[in-house]
């Protein structure tokens, strides 16, 4: 595995990957990497010639009052992880490198941002936006790999995608969860013991809320309710939000039915955790 610093040196190993006619597989992430991430390594290294990495904590999408600054880095041990599953090129940018002066301009997102996290992180998703838009153009992907864990997020970079007629493929790869169902997170570190043994309750509700679903509960008031009252039988947090929306449009449909998506997220004293599940339901004959 090389691990590579400038955009000018990926700039060099991109080009002469394409000459070969070599195709490439991405997977984007801010570090602190865990069995979700690996995940999305080995579908790449199934998929493509060449499996870039790159690790970069985005300052764009962090609001005033979030953990930037704290955010789990472990760049020894990401670098491990990387090249043990398969990484060809790990790229490590700095934040100069990668913001050298006080940009012109950035993506600003118009549509499916004010739902789910968005909602209460004003601006996260034009600094995720621009940031990815920044990193494929640098690294010229076939293929990106993303995770559903982030489903609004895979969301929104397809759209983007479309917008823009970018000529790549957007793979979206199941959650990656831990055995008792808690979806694997960088920030799952901050969960104290207590947090930790009720958390995986986040995921048995949305499973319950599947299973209202396809047994005919299709009201999204009523699911949203039904979610609501789990929440809040966990007690040692309070619940940011529960929603339920058409997807990947992230509509909100009263009556629900198609692809839909159920998240939700709860605010742990230390970390807020979310989760989702996608459910088809079908037009009733």
């Amino acid at each position: 595995m090389e691990l590579v610093k400038t955009i000018i040196k990926m700039d060099e190993i991109v080009k002469d990957k394409q000459s070969h006619q070599q195709t490439i597989g991405y997977v984007a992430t801010m570090g602190y990497l865990h069995e979700g991430h690996l995940n999305l390594v080995k579908q790449a290294r199934n998929d493509c010639d060449i499996v870039v990495m790159s690790i970069f904590v985005n300052p764009l999408q962090f609001g005033p009052n979030e953990d930037f600054e704290s955010y789990p880095r472990d760049e020894e041990r990401d670098k491990q992880l990387a090249e043990d599953a398969g990484v060809d090129y790990l790229f490590m940018p700095t934040v100069s490198e990668m913001y050298p002066t006080e940009s012109f301009m950035k993506i600003r997102v118009e549509k499916g941002t004010d739902v789910l996290c968005g909602a209460s992180r004003p601006g996260h998703f034009d600094g995720v936006a621009t940031v990815v838009m920044k990193l494929f153009q640098i690294i010229e992907p076939t293929k990106a790999y993303f995770g559903l864990k982030d489903a609004q997020q895979v969301a929104i970079i397809k759209n983007m995608v479309k917008t823009f007629n970018l000529k790549l493929d957007i793979v979206a790869c199941p959650t990656v969860r831990e055995e008792d169902g808690l979806a694997k997170s960088s920030r799952n570190v901050y969960l104290s013991e207590k947090e930790r043994a009720l958390a995986p309750q986040l995921a048995m509700s949305l499973n319950e809320a599947k299973m209202l679903m396809e047994k005919g509960m299709h009201s999204r008031a009523d699911i949203i309710s039904f979610l609501q009252q789990k929440m809040q039988q966990i007690s040692l947090g309070k619940t940011d939000y529960v929603d339920v929306l058409s997807f990947p449009a992230l509509e909100a449909k009263e009556l629900l039915k198609g692809d839909v998506i159920v998240a939700l997220a709860y605010q742990f004293e230390k970390a807020r955790l979310i989760d989702n599940i996608l459910v088809t339901i079908k037009e009733e004959l």
